[in-house]
Parts: structure tokens; sequence; C-alpha cells
């Protein structure tokens, strides 16, 4: 039996709590072949093209952290869900900023291997609800027979669920990986092609600019603030320096400093 037949196929998905154009620049960055798909309002899912689990050496599990912690590092705020799954086992990965990423494990029959405390590190990362989320979650930590690997992880997307996760149509974790890829294509999944890291700075560029901060960074605002920077450092500079008083020096060259870039950014972004 190969890695992508048989009762126990191998193979991912990451769950990512932020809307395909953010997630967009941040997956291309990894430079894997993935493809792209809204899976909810502010949700995306990425679902592997490639199998670099089968030729690389590496178990599914830690691929595929890997990749999300890259992802979330990279990431303006958003955290992301890794649920992967192979012959023997299966889990999650949640990743979120620059802390320690957190992680449960089922066998193949669905016995619980992880640690309660996880779980509950889990929804209280992703802001679920303390009370009813919290209480859906603790049966996946429980033993029962009648649970596989693959239930669980179905379970843990019907607690997302609640939080708005809509995975497309066929779009299953626990299935075999190359079903899952030919039915992300048919549902309309965009594939990811690296474009150099040109392209990738510009588009990270253009989400941060379309998020709440962008009218302060470029346009009519950030020219305004720019130059109310220069006016307030540039007399602050002057007087500090005046009086030997490093700590108002530093304040006028910091603003002086933060106006001058906010101006020059967006000038270059207007070319």
């Amino acid at each position: 039996m190969n890695a992508t037949s048989g009762p126990h196929p191998v193979g991912a998905l990451l769950l990512c709590r932020a809307e395909p154009p953010a997630v967009r620049p941040s997956a291309q960055l990894l430079r894997e072949q993935l493809l792209l798909a809204a899976a909810g309002p502010e949700w995306s899912v990425l679902v592997p093209e490639g199998k670099p689990w089968l030729h690389g050496g590496e178990p599914v599990e830690q691929v595929v952290t890997g990749w999300a912690t890259a992802l979330a590092v990279s990431a303006a705020g958003w955290p992301v869900v890794a649920l992967w799954w192979d012959r023997d086992r299966a889990g999650l990965t949640l990743a979120a900023g620059f802390r320690r990423t957190v992680g449960y494990t089922w066998l193949a029959d669905g016995t619980p291997v992880g640690e309660d405390e996880a779980m509950r590190t889990f929804a209280a990362r992703l802001a679920l609800d303390p009370v009813l989320d919290a209480q859906a979650l603790e049966p996946l930590t429980e033993p029962d027979p009648d649970a596989d690997a693959h239930t669980r992880l179905l379970g843990v997307v019907a607690v997302l669920a609640r939080a708005g996760l809509a995975l497309p149509t066929g779009i299953v974790p626990g299935e075999n990986a190359d079903r899952l890829r030919s039915v992300a294509l048919a549902q309309g999944a965009e594939q990811l092609e690296w474009s150099g890291w040109r392209d990738a700075v510009r588009a990270e560029l253009d989400v941060v600019e379309g998020g709440p901060l962008g009218p302060y960074l470029r346009g009519p605002k950030a020219r305004v603030l720019g130059g109310a920077q220069l006016l307030a450092g540039v007399p602050l500079l002057v007087w500090g320096a005046a009086r030997r008083s490093g700590g108002w020096a530093t304040a006028g060259a910091l603003l002086v400093a933060h106006g001058a870039l906010g101006l020059a950014y967006d000038r270059l972004r207007e070319r």
C-alpha cells in the first residue's frame, strides 16, 4: 500500500484565519506547491499540491508544522491551524506569531495521546468561546471506541465551523491527498506560484496598505502625517541639541526620520 491509497492515506490541510488576499503573499514565500481557496468569512484553506513528506525523509507532521510556523511568523497577526494525517496518527498544530506552536495527536484508532492543556491553549489562542467551544473540544481528548483519527479531525473542523470556518465541498481532512488536490482545483482553487522576491514584497505591501493602517502609509493622510512629524521633529531636534539634551534630541531625530521615511515611501509607491 502506498502513501496515497488505502484506508490510511497521508495528507494535510492548512487553515488560515484570514481571507485569501492576505494569505497569498505569505504562502508564496514558502515556495511550495499549494492551492489556495476561501473557506468561510475570514478563513482560507491551503491544500498541498505536492507531497514533500514522501521525498524529503520528514514525516508529514514535521513538514506542515514548519509551513504553519513560517506562515504565522510572516502573517499580520492571523493564526494557522495545520491538520495532518498518516497511516499511524493524525493531529493538529496551531501556529500564532512567534509563540510556541501547540499540537495535539491521536493514534489511527482515535486514541488521544496529547495533553488536555494543549487543547485548552488551542481554543484560547483562536479566541474560541471559552464555554461552548471548549466543551465541544473536550470529548476529542477523551477515549471513544467509536471515533478513529479521521473522526477526531472532523470534530475539530466542526468546532472551528462555529468560528466561521466553511471548507469548500469535498475538502475533508483525512482524505487522499491526490483527491483533495483534484477537488480543490475543481472548486476553483488558485494555484500559487513563486514570482520572485520583488513581486512577493510588492504583494505584501499591497496587503498592508489595504488594511486599517493603509491611509497612513500612502496617500493624503500619509503625507499630512509625514509633514507634521517633520514640522514637529526639526525644531525639537535643534532645541535638544542646543541644550545638549540627549532625550529631546533623540525624540526629535525619531520624528524627523519617521516623517522623512513616510514621505519617501509614499513617493516611491506612487511611482
